[in-house]
């Protein structure tokens, strides 16, 4: 579980009546240093006489990404032809296992680890998806065959 508040941090000026300014940490230099006064909580120190079993909580060390593998193949989301070196080439965007969606990247058939799987459910997924839009398109009904009849009319 996540603090629900983190701090203390300096006030560095007030704006307006409703924001504040307060100078982050380096672990916090990419949030934005204004906040609503709503936020904003009084900080006491507490000492170790009134706590005796609170302890110090670590960080959990960071999580190394590798590039090259970034993990299991959860499943493909799209995909695209672009057009590189004057051939066409089909590229499809590949969500990983326990990666958020900022993670999605786009790969080629033979970058994907074990494609031909992946690919397989990929098609069959799109081939029902098609085929349910086609019938809520009818409204469900099947069209009639032209007979030949209408055709030569």
């Amino acid at each position: 579980m996540r603090d629900s508040f983190v701090g203390p941090f300096t006030f560095l000026k007030l704006i307006g009546k409703n924001a504040v300014q307060v100078g982050l940490k380096e672990e916090f230099s990419r949030k934005h240093p204004v906040y609503p006064v709503s936020l904003v909580k009084p900080y006491f120190h507490t000492g170790e006489d009134k706590f005796p079993c609170r302890r110090e909580i670590t960080n959990p060390p960071e999580i190394v990404k590798m590039e090259d593998h970034p993990g299991h193949v959860k499943k493909i989301i799209k995909a695209s032809k672009i057009r590189l070196n004057v051939k066409d080439q089909r590229k499809y965007l590949v969500r990983f296992e326990n990666q958020t969606a900022d993670a999605d990247k786009w790969l080629a058939k033979d970058a994907i680890p074990y494609g031909r799987l992946h690919l397989k459910r990929f098609r069959a997924s799109r081939r029902t998806e098609k085929s349910h839009q086609e019938l809520s398109f009818f409204g469900g009904r099947v069209c009639q065959p032209v007979t030949q009849t209408r055709a030569q009319a």
